[in-house]
């Protein structure tokens, strides 16, 4: 009996939601600032590696909050008939690990696609030398936005505004780097702010410097990539080796005992 009246609760509960009488939106909405503590620091450069400018980390987020919150409350209901302070703890710690795992997921895409990543950028700088000859940096990252990885749009465009803004610093361009953390960031927008500062005079010295200095932390993606490759093969081989060496020892010994028993 008492399951079927906290399976009835539970249903009343999920109908009054669904027709808004209960509003967990609204309830997410009125306290986000509370709820945008829990999010990770590194949550929206994830979003945008899988999803790029289709979806929005702040809309993600909130479903998350959102699942975490109902599990939280289908699990109170459970625990209605004899309710622990131990029992309201496992609910918020079930409600928290739901709502980590989709961090953890996309956490785990990133680390899959992790080379891929990180090579975007170095292949994006490499691809507007061309423009920077002919224009300042800012104008030439400006021409070249449509063009950009999906991924890094949105900063590539953050970044021109604060430089149209007036701010000439190196600040627009770390605010990129730190929005997207990927291999060598930091380093390849102060090579692009150092380039922007450039006086005309010199400015096909620093683009070679700049265009060699690319090209080689293309080469280092590209070698890594290729030798994380390698290690996988080689623990692959390990693995096959060794499963082998295992079968081959269980039926010696196999056969030993039949030799035996005969």
């Amino acid at each position: 009996m008492q399951v079927e009246i906290i399976f009835i609760a539970i249903l009343i509960f999920i109908v009054m939601s669904y027709n808004g009488q209960i509003s967990i939106k609204d309830l997410i909405d009125d306290n986000y600032f509370l709820f945008r503590k829990l999010k990770e620091d590194d949550w929206d450069f994830y979003v945008r590696a899988k999803y790029g400018d289709s979806v929005s980390p702040n809309a993600i987020f909130t479903k998350r909050i959102r699942n975490g919150l109902m599990v939280i409350v289908v699990s109170l209901f459970f625990f209605l008939n004899n309710l622990t302070a131990i029992k309201v703890l496992i609910a918020f710690v079930l409600g928290y690990l739901i709502f980590k795992m989709d961090y953890m997921n996309i956490k785990s895409y990133y680390k899959k696609h992790i080379f891929t990543i990180d090579s975007m950028l170095p292949y994006y700088l490499k691809s507007i030398e061309i423009l920077i000859q002919h224009y300042t940096v800012p104008v030439a990252i400006g021409k070249s936005v449509l063009d950009a990885p999906d991924i890094f749009k949105d900063g590539l465009q953050e970044m021109i505004n604060e430089i149209n803004s007036g701010d000439d610093t190196i600040n627009p361009y770390m605010n990129f780097a730190k929005k997207y953390p990927v291999r060598d960031s930091m380093r390849m927008m102060r090579l692009l702010y150092r380039l922007s500062l450039g006086s005309q005079d010199r400015k096909q010295e620093q683009m070679i410097m700049f265009s060699r200095t690319i090209s080689n932390l293309q080469q280092k993606a590209r070698e890594t990539k290729y030798k994380n490759r390698l290690d996988k093969m080689e623990g692959k081989t390990m693995s096959m080796l060794i499963s082998t060496g295992f079968g081959v020892m269980v039926l010696l010994i196999f056969a030993l005992m039949q030799m035996m028993n005969f």
